[in-house]
């Protein structure tokens, strides 16, 4: 291996995958009822249990990491005379970039002959997963570690990023709506469809009554924008709604078939800000698709 690829939890890359792929995963921490949690081991995490929780509004929150663990778990590979790739959860709707940045000059300082790079791919969920699982896809292709960051940072730009949720109480308790001001109820069954924007924000772009045209919504979506589909891994992360991920799944393959369907359930940090039965696809398009609604 030319250089280590380190990701966060946040990029919701199943664990067999991630071990498969030699990629390092630096765990987010989630607080359940004044208790301190992290997910490492994605076939352990009851998903079920933990959207409840959500569901009946159980005191969960979240915190920004602290430099320090980037160093804990990046210095090793420096020792061992790696390089090294961090590739992290949008700086849009997070501090946590800024920490890795903050960690990786102290290491640079503290191993000079080593690179060590960061790329802010401006998603979160499989939004920053699916950019993590190419990258190591092109270091073990043999690519050098400016041409990886290359294709990564473009892949980032054009990683469209679009989901449905069942209503905003979450993203507005945690700070992550970027336009407050759309908020709509769920008492007529209407469904807000947001996407990640040029900045990596989160931001409420339509309206649908009801939940399946919702859905139906989000492959209109992929149906317009999505570029060589055949060539590509799409993914889809849902928040203990499974059918509705399968249905989705279907309508994508419809809409224009790609090379493999990515399906994982929400992880707790990132779930924890978009609530229960979350509904989210994340697919490549040209290089203006997240200025598109």
């Amino acid at each position: 291996m030319s250089f280590q690829i380190f990701t966060d939890t946040s990029a919701n890359l199943p664990t067999a995958l991630a071990q498969e792929k030699q990629i390092g995963v630096i765990p987010f921490t989630y607080i359940v009822e004044g208790e301190e949690r992290s997910c490492l081991d994605t076939e352990a995490f009851d998903g079920a249990e933990y959207y409840g929780l959500l569901r009946s509004r159980a005191n969960i929150s979240t915190s920004q990491i602290n430099p320090q663990r980037y160093v804990e778990y990046m210095e090793p590979a420096l020792k061992a005379g790696q390089d090294i790739l961090y590739i992290g959860m949008s700086s849009g709707i997070s501090g946590s970039y800024q920490s890795a940045c903050i960690a990786a000059e102290q290491l640079r300082d503290a191993y000079p002959q080593r690179e060590v790079r960061t790329v802010d791919t401006l998603g979160a969920s499989l939004g920053e997963g699916l950019v993590v699982l190419s990258a190591a896809e092109n270091r073990d292709k043999g690519l050098s570690l400016d041409n990886t960051v290359s294709a990564a940072l473009k892949q980032s730009q054009c990683m469209y990023q679009v989901f449905l949720v069942d209503d905003l109480f979450h993203l507005k308790k945690n700070g992550r709506l970027s336009n407050a001001a759309s908020i709509v109820g769920t008492v007529l069954q209407i469904k807000p469809i947001l996407k990640g924007n040029e900045q990596g924000q989160i931001v409420c772009i339509a309206k649908e009554r009801g939940r399946r045209r919702a859905i139906r919504a989000l492959a209109d979506h992929y149906k317009a924008y999505v570029k060589d589909a055949p060539h590509q891994t799409v993914g889809i992360a849902h928040a203990d709604c499974a059918e509705d991920a399968e249905y989705l799944s279907g309508l994508i393959r419809e809409a224009a078939r790609p090379k493999s369907v990515l399906n994982v359930l929400y992880e707790p940090v990132t779930g924890s800000h978009v609530g229960s039965g979350t509904l989210a696809l994340f697919f490549r398009g040209d290089e203006l698709v997240r200025s598109k609604d």
